[in-house]
Order: structure tokens, then C-alpha cells, then sequence
């Protein structure tokens, strides 16, 4: 076992060497031919080829012009800010392990959230408070933190990629909507991987103010443990009163202060 786990890593870094190099079909069969090479049937090779079998993302969507990939973290939470990023990458940008946040663990995101910032021509973080996001509903919210971000940049950009299916248009710059574009471009990748990195970081300052409801883990979202301290202790300022906090009409004692 220990030969075969030497030999799969001598494997894979030959393979992310040549990662910039290869087209994707070409990818495939390199790997293909690998992973030959190792016994099928272990759980190592299932387990350690998986993310490495997963499509490299693309640099660009357009050619010749500046792109700014955009999208926001925080959406689907009881409580906090709704943040959003927008990042210009270079064209020739590209990272063998970087893709959408979600697929990502804190550690990673933390690490590549520096790689993106040291690597990209510009970059901008911006969030939505809470009272903002009741005002005007989350959808609007949300568009606004990428708005935010996208004026902010240092250099306005030409094009705009957005991740999912809902924008409005930004200083009449032309944009694209990509669903699950933070798994297909690296540009909204990146933005994905910094609103989150932000947006955790917001949430476990938050959480020494706020100690009930535990969002130095639940970063805000609907858990049980969250729901239960919010029946328990209130609601604070941070929390959104126009989502649905509790899943019941108990909910409606909760702002009775």
C-alpha cells in the first residue's frame, strides 16, 4: 500500500505539471492512462482521483476584452450581511484545484483567497446589511453587493460574468449570466471564494458578540441549533426579519420588543 500511494502521487503531480498544457479531451486520456496503472478496486484510488477527474475551468469568456467575474455568499442565511466579489484574473490565469467555494473546505478557501488576491489585476469585496436585505428582498441584495463590487474595481471592466441565472445591467457594461458559473470560470470561482472567505470571517467576529447562536460554525444559515437559539434568546440586530426564522407562527413574538 505504501508503494502504491508513492507511486499515485509521483502520478499526480506529473499530471498537474502538465495541467496547463493540455486540452481538456487530452486531460481525460492522460489521466485515463494513469490511472491504469493503480488497482481499481482500493479506496485510494477512487477517493484521490476524484477531484483530479473533475473538468479544468476556463480563463475567459471573451477574448479582447477586460472580464470581471462576480457573485455573492450569505444568500440563503437567517442572519448577516449578504456579501459579493468581483474579480479581473489575467487571461492566461489558471489553477489546477480552484473552482466554486462550496466544493472547497475553510482551509483551502483561506489559501486560495490569498493566491487569487496576489494574482488578480483587481479585486473588491462589498456586502448588503441586514436591514437592506428586508427593505428590498435578498435577490435585490444580493444583485446589489455585485454591483458594489463591480464599482469598486480599480479598472472598469468590459465584460461582466455572473454567477447564476438573475442580474441587472451595470453602467451599461454588457454582462453574461452563467448558471453554476463558479464551477465553469475561473473569474467567478475566484469572486465565489472571496465573498465567502469574507463573509465566514464577518460571521466569527460577529459570533463573539452574539454568543447563542453559534455562527463561528453555522456562518448564519438555517441549522436546527441556530433556529432553537433563536426560539430561546431573540433575534439580534443582525438577523433577517423578513426570512422565514422559525418554521412556525411562534415567529411572530419574536419581535415584540
Amino acid at each position: 500500500m505504501i508503494l502504491k500511494i508513492k507511486y499515485f502521487f509521483q502520478i499526480q503531480d506529473l499530471i498537474i505539471e502538465t495541467l496547463p498544457f493540455l486540452h481538456k479531451v487530452h486531460y481525460f486520456q492522460v489521466i485515463n492512462v494513469f490511472s491504469d496503472q493503480i488497482n481499481e478496486t482500493t479506496a485510494l484510488h477512487t477517493s484521490a482521483l476524484k477531484f483530479l477527474l473533475l473538468p479544468m475551468l476556463l480563463s475567459h469568456y471573451t477574448n479582447d476584452k477586460i472580464e470581471a467575474g462576480t457573485d455573492e455568499a450569505g444568500r440563503g442565511c437567517l442572519a448577516g450581511p449578504v456579501f459579493a466579489a468581483a474579480v479581473i484574473l489575467p487571461k492566461d490565469f489558471t489553477h489546477p484545484y480552484l473552482r466554486d467555494s462550496k466544493k472547497l473546505d475553510s482551509i483551502q478557501r483561506q489559501e486560495y483567497a490569498e493566491i487569487i488576491k496576489s494574482e488578480a489585476i483587481a479585486y473588491s469585496i462589498k456586502s448588503v446589511r441586514p436591514n437592506k436585505i428586508d427593505e428590498i428582498n435578498i435577490l435585490n441584495a444580493s444583485i446589489l453587493a455585485m454591483h458594489k463590487s463591480i464599482a469598486a474595481l480599480s479598472i472598469t471592466p468590459e465584460f461582466i460574468l455572473v454567477d447564476g441565472n438573475r442580474f441587472k445591467p451595470f453602467k451599461k457594461i454588457p454582462f453574461e449570466c452563467i448558471i453554476k458559473g463558479d464551477d465553469k470560470y475561473f473569474s467567478i470561482a475566484a469572486a465565489s471564494i472571496l465573498a465567502k472567505v469574507h463573509r465566514d470571517n464577518y460571521m466569527k467576529r460577529k459570533a463573539k458578540e452574539f454568543p447563542y447562536y453559534s455562527w463561528e460554525t453555522n456562518k448564519g444559515y438555517p441549522t436546527k441549533a441556530h433556529r432553537a437559539s433563536i426560539a430561546s434568546h431573540g433575534v439580534t440586530p443582525l438577523h433577517r426579519r423578513s426570512f422565514r426564522l422559525l418554521p412556525n407562527s411562534s415567529q411572530l413574538n419574536l419581535f415584540d420588543y
